[in-house]
């Protein structure tokens, strides 16, 4: 069995989620690293990490994590905000990255004497800012329209604040993917069979690699 890992890059909006369910329709593994993070975010360990780094006033009733208020410190404006991502980070990326790696452990495991080809789609929203590329055998970049992307996160009930934060977090420490055969792009702005025959195009290309 060869498992191909299939690493989806693009800001936030973009439209990544939409394409890793795409894969997924073709039979692909989807790693969602945002759900991934809110199971480490239960983690005693890291509440009281998190608490000892921002502070109770993170904590609702029930003692968890609030994420809104969270990410409110983080993504705020000024070196206060950075310096808070970075110090989020370094608590919550070790854990995300040992959950995925033993998620792609057990899928290999799993399929050792088959005989097909798997494709496992990791949907990670800062890949490449993490560092995380080498998980990866082939690259795909998520491309959308500014104001598309821009209009889908409205939509969403998201301020230009939080967009701009959020669109800074990507631009920050962002390493562009290499070109040469690994990666690929797809543009995920329009109609959404546009975007899938794209989808379905790569699988074809990337069958049997």
């Amino acid at each position: 069995m060869t498992m191909v890992v299939i690493g989806l890059v693009g800001r936030i909006g973009a439209g990544k989620s939409t394409v890793a369910r795409m894969f997924a329709d073709r039979g692909a593994t989807v790693i969602d690293a945002d759900a991934l993070a809110h199971e480490v975010l239960d983690d005693p360990a890291v509440i009281r990490a998190i608490v000892e780094r921002f502070g109770a006033d993170v904590l609702d009733t029930g003692g968890r994590i609030r994420r809104g208020t969270l990410a409110g410190l983080v993504f705020g404006p000024g070196e206060a905000g950075e310096e808070g991502l970075r110090a989020l980070e370094g608590i919550v990326h070790p854990r995300v990255r040992q959950r995925i790696e033993a998620r792609l452990a057990v899928i290999r495991d799993g399929h050792i004497e088959e005989k097909q080809q798997q494709f496992v789609v990791l949907d990670v929203p800062l890949l490449m800012q993490a560092g995380w590329a080498d998980l990866c055998d082939r690259l795909v970049v998520v491309e959308c329209e500014d104001p598309v992307r821009r209009q889908r996160l409205a939509v969403r009930g998201w301020s230009e604040a939080e967009v701009a934060a959020r669109d800074l977090a990507w631009e920050r420490d962002y390493t562009r993917p290499p070109q040469a055969g690994k990666t690929t792009s797809v543009d995920a702005s329009g109609d959404p069979d546009y975007t899938e025959a794209q989808v379905a195009g790569i699988c074809d290309d990337w069958r049997g690699i």
